[in-house]
């Protein structure tokens, strides 16, 4: 399922557009909307994206310049409410 946002001039294609393009694709074309977010590395921002009713999901990296980039999608998404496991628990 991932995507190819939009191609390069020298006709080689890549997973990364500004923000809003991003977000507007996934919702138009999958039905999918944030799901959670995270700051990574270098201040850049992570964030999943999912269908509950297709399960599909994707997740994104934001540069502090805008661009958006795709990182992983599939299949199958599911939210959890887990906790953290206490010290010698199994889980």
């Amino acid at each position: 399922m991932l995507l190819t946002l939009f191609a390069s001039p020298a006709g080689a294609q890549t997973n990364c557009a500004p923000r809003l393009v991003v977000i507007e694709r996934l919702a138009d074309r999958y039905g999918e909307s944030r799901r959670s977010i995270g700051l990574g590395a270098n201040n850049a921002v992570v964030e999943v994206f999912a269908s509950i009713e297709t399960g599909t999901w994707t997740i994104t990296v934001t540069s502090p310049g805008g661009l958006t980039c795709l990182v992983a999608s599939g299949q199958a998404y599911e939210a959890l409410q887990e906790h953290p496991a206490k010290s010698g628990e199994q889980l």
